[in-house]
């Protein structure tokens, strides 16, 4: 039987349930994500270093572990939150379930507790930090919760040398920053014929000038944009190279501060597969993956060099830039979305498109 554990969260509200996977402590940044199907590709995204991930839908892990959909290596998140866990998953692909493969990788699991009512608290009162225990809450000194905070989470989450693959008959050289990077933004670069090397975090100018890459991907990753000064103020000189770039997510908020734009904390973040966002010109609708806490502040977009290009239906956040004094753009949602929607997948097409231009530009 389960070990009985509780969540303490930093306003000091408790909610009991049972351990799966590890049964350790674990403190974390709560965070929920309404997606349906994709917990795999949830608990593999990097961007999800340093938080405890609360799953709103009620049941999970009935197709079991698939390691082949995994997005990066191992699971990043500190702790992962569930109403129900399946113990006996059933899909032909799967190569096990997440208790076992929990406990194989030191990884927290909570189950049995009221996800839906966890999960208006985070909406009402914006995202905290919890504690997973197996003591008893009562007399616990919440002040360890209160000064936790998600630091150096790029870094931590980004290779620390440079990886190269190459496709038979490549059309296009690309350099792809890892700032917690999503293994499908990469997959979706090697179908469009693209040779890709993968750069650390902290890559400068000299770096891709070495490369001679025929365009730039600033790739997904976690934490506070902001805290990124160095990454920020390398991007101030490639952005001067004139190579195309193609921002995604914290790619999308980096470009942003590196042209002296501002980022803001949301109140509870964006994270799903069923995000509406608007395209400013044409006016069409798509539905988006998206897993970000920070956004661009709108209002502090220079319009002499750059236009909002997608926004939120729903919050009206900024979710795409236009850089018009370069071959720039960037959005905040996953355009390569492994789990969810497809929709916005044109816009590697888009990029592919812009570094076309260039190759025939200095022909």
């Amino acid at each position: 039987m389960s070990q009985t554990a509780y969540l303490v969260l930093e306003n000091g509200m408790v909610f009991e349930g049972s351990y799966f996977g590890a049964e350790r402590e674990v403190t974390g940044e709560i965070v929920f994500t309404t997606g349906m199907t994709g917990y795999l590709e949830t608990l593999t995204d990097p961007s999800y270093y340093g938080q405890m991930v609360l799953q709103t839908f009620p049941l999970i892990g009935n197709y079991g572990v698939i390691p082949s959909d995994f997005e990066s290596s191992s699971v990043k998140a500190s702790a992962y939150i569930v109403k129900h866990w399946c113990q006996e998953p059933s899909n032909f692909r799967s190569e096990g379930d997440l208790d076992t493969f929990f406990k194989q990788h030191d990884i927290v699991g909570l189950s049995g507790i009221d996800t839906r009512a966890l999960t208006k608290v985070i909406r009402e009162n914006g995202v905290m930090n919890g504690k997973i225990t197996a003591q008893s809450p009562e007399n616990l000194d919440l002040s360890p919760l209160h000064a936790y905070k998600v630091t150096d989470a790029v870094k931590s989450v980004s290779r620390q040398s440079m990886t190269h693959e190459k496709v038979e008959n490549p059309k296009y050289k690309v350099a792809l920053f890892d700032f917690g990077l999503k293994e499908n933004i990469h997959r979706e670069l090697l179908q469009r014929d693209c040779e890709v090397f993968i750069l650390p975090y902290n890559s400068t100018a000299k770096d891709v000038l070495e490369l001679a890459p025929d365009g730039i991907m600033l790739s997904n990753g976690p934490g506070d944009p902001a805290e990124n000064t160095q990454v920020i103020q390398n991007l101030k000189e490639i952005i001067t190279l004139g190579i195309p770039i193609f921002g995604i997510c914290l790619g999308h908020q980096l470009l942003a501060l590196a042209n002296e734009f501002q980022t803001e904390k949301l109140k509870y973040g964006h994270r799903g597969s069923n995000q509406p966002v608007k395209h400013v010109t044409t006016g069409s609708v798509y539905i988006t993956s998206q897993n970000h806490g920070y956004a661009v502040v709108s209002n502090s977009i220079d319009f002499q060099i750059a236009q909002q290009l997608f926004y939120n239906v729903n919050d009206k956040t900024c979710e795409g830039i236009l850089y018009t004094n370069a071959p720039i753009f960037s959005v905040q949602f996953h355009p390569e979305a492994c789990s969810g929607p497809l929709d916005t997948a044109f816009l590697f097409d888009t990029f592919i498109e812009n570094m076309e231009e260039r190759k025939d530009a200095i022909k």
